[in-house]
């Protein structure tokens, strides 16, 4: 009876935890969707240089996504005719956001190198792929938590 109940707890646990994990990489997934969007409609010649973040250690990803957030807010469309799509999915990146691990980051936008508009958004893809692969990693640990946390 006592493994039964361990089995039914187990199993509760770890299927909330992965239900909950694909609505988040499903929004991280949409928002690379964005991003790539952006890229061929964005102006890269005779424009801002932005502030880059590349391969920041995991404590500084919510600053590396406030980031990129506020450098979007500088870019420009390449020509009149995407005007609209680009403010639109301009306007898809603002309602985007991030948790905020808590822990402290050392570095600030201000730090990191100034590229283009379009290195600005591959690198931008780039940290919202390492931002999936972490969100996974962290619901994976949570499952082996609760299960070490209800065998013990």
């Amino acid at each position: 009876m006592e493994r039964m109940i361990i089995f039914c707890m187990l199993f509760f646990c770890s299927s909330t935890a992965l239900t909950a994990a694909p609505h988040k990489i499903a929004k991280y997934k949409q928002l690379l969707k964005t991003i790539d969007r952006l890229e061929p409609i964005v102006k890269d010649k005779d424009v801002e240089l932005l502030h880059t973040p590349e391969n920041p250690v995991d404590e500084c990803l919510f600053t590396a996504v406030t980031c990129f957030q506020k450098g979007t807010l500088k870019l420009q469309p390449e020509s009149s005719q995407v005007n609209s799509t680009f403010t639109q999915t301009i306007k898809a990146l603002k309602r985007f956001t991030f948790n905020n691990s808590g822990k402290q980051c050392e570095s600030s936008c201000e730090s990191y190198e100034k590229k283009t508009p379009r290195e600005f958004l591959k690198s931008f893809a780039k940290l919202i792929q390492k931002v999936i692969r972490v969100d996974s990693s962290w619901v994976l640990s949570d499952i082996l938590q609760t299960i070490t946390d209800i065998i013990i």
